[in-house]
Parts: C-alpha cells; structure tokens; sequence
C-alpha cells in the first residue's frame, strides 16, 4: 500500500471528524453540531458520513482505500449529488471486478481413436453360456457348451477406443468386437426403428482406426463398462441405452436390448490374451 493511503488511513483513525478534505478532494466537514460527537459528520452538499465504533479489519481498510482511489482517478465529479443510477455505474465500472466463467464443451465432432493393444478372448454371459456364432452365419448365439464342443465357442478381438477429451467418461471405455480371422465386426444399426444386433463385414479395417461422431462408423463401437467381479455390460454409442443381451433360454440369437429382467446383459472375459493391432 503506498504511504499516502497510510497516512490517510492515520489521519482516518486519530479524526473526530472522518476524511480530511484536503487529501481527498471532498468539501469541509461540518463537525460543529453534537452530531460529530456520536460519529456522524454532515457534508455542506448532501452528503453524510458516518463513522461506526466497531472495528474494522485491515482488509475492509484496504477495500475502502482501493476503491475510493479508484473513483479519484477514473471519475471527473462535478458534485456531491448522485443519482441512485448514477452511484450504481460507479460501483460497477470501479469497484466490481469482473470473473469469467469458462464452460468446456465439444466445439468440434467426438474422435475415437484406436489403441496399439486389443485383447483377445472368449465372451459368456452371466449363466456361463458361450457366444458361439452360427455357421455360415452373421449370427451369434448364446449356447451352453458342453464337453468336447467348447471349441465352437467364437473368439474376439476386443479393441479399446481412446473417448474424446473434452466429455467426461461416464459410461465406460469404447470398444469394438470383431470376431479373430475374419473381417466380421459386432454392429448396432436401426431396423424396423428399432437397434439390432448384428455381425457386418469390414472389407476396409483403416477405417476402424479412427471413428468420428456421425461417419457412419459409430455402429461399431460400444461402452464397456466393467464391474467389482468382473462382470462386463456393452452399450451402444450410437444408441445410448441399448446394450448387448442374451436371452434367458438357450441357443437364442445374441440381441440389443433396454434393461429389463427378461434378458442378461452382464458378461465375462475368458481366455485373455494381448495381442498387437496388427492381428486383428
């Protein structure tokens, strides 16, 4: 603080009679009525100062004299006379600070992105059934394999996404599931208006190495989010809240579904291995 605004503030303190007029440029207080003796001064033009026996903290001190500094160099007053409209614009313009609120969002179309691992596996659901796909088929079913038949349960290449920076991760990590040597991809798409699940061929794999929002290429992907027990749920970005379900009976399509008790939508991985994006 500068030493005049120290003087000031003495000069405030060891006064009958509040600010001298000389240093702040105010007319003359009239401190000769017994007003001045319970702290309150009048102004010759209108104006009344008030002096409060409680103490004020350096802080509020601070506040004043930056404040009254302020209007000294920004305002040209002409008068002691103040508009409530007027006296208002003051305040705003000196002694408000302004503070600005930055709201991120999505400016530009959601990226996901390949990562360099995909995880390769076996996939059941909750009641132990393997997804198997149906020969000759793009079609998966839930089936419960038994004895020398496990080796007609179907294997994924589970690839990770990295989700777009500026949202917030809430539903899980995208992925795409794609079924090992072939170019078949588990999709989501709209039929008869309603989402279904289905096994598409990629002829061009390049394209999966980066999806953007709305190219077409979102029916691939899915959230996985993971639980405490290693249960998974697969949701669908393209269609949030429909998720991959199997149905309570055996040897039953693998279908997109809402939650509902009539069908299971947890899953577990089995048989995990890493393998590089290449071998996809």
């Amino acid at each position: 603080m500068a030493d005049k605004d120290l003087l000031m503030l003495e000069r405030y303190f060891d006064s009958d009679c509040g600010f001298d007029s000389d240093d702040m440029d105010f007319d003359k207080l009239d401190c000769s009525d017994p007003l001045a003796m319970s702290g309150r001064c009048d102004l010759h033009k209108g104006l009344r100062i008030e002096v409060t026996k409680e103490p004020l903290s350096m802080r509020h001190v601070a506040n004043v004299v930056i404040a009254l500094q302020r209007l000294k160099l920004t305002q040209n007053i002409q008068s002691t006379e103040f508009t409530d409209q007027e006296l208002f614009n003051v305040f705003i313009d000196n002694v408000i600070e302004e503070s600005m609120v930055i709201n991120l969002k999505c400016t530009e179309s959601k990226s996901y992105s390949l990562q360099d691992k995909v995880v390769r596996c076996t996939i059941c659901d909750k009641s132990k059934r393997a997804l198997v796909q149906k020969e000759k088929l793009p079609l998966l079913l839930a089936f419960t394999l038994k004895g020398g038949n496990k080796e007609n349960k179907a294997w994924f290449n589970l690839s990770a996404y990295t989700p777009p920076n500026c949202t917030e991760n809430k539903n899980g990590q995208p992925v795409c599931l794609g079924i090992v040597k072939t170019n078949l991809f588990l999709s989501c798409t709209l039929e008869n208006e309603t989402p279904f699940l289905g096994l598409e061929e990629v002829k061009d794999k390049e394209r999966l190495k980066s999806i953007q929002e709305n190219d077409g290429m979102e029916r691939f992907l899915f959230f996985r989010n993971g639980t405490g027990d290693s249960l998974n749920t697969f949701e669908s970005v393209k269609y949030p809240g429909w998720f991959i379900t199997t149905s309570k009976d055996d040897d039953k399509p693998v279908q997109m579904c809402k939650q509902q008790s009539s069908h299971l939508q947890l899953f577990t991985l089995h048989d995990e291995t890493v393998v590089s994006q290449n071998e996809m």
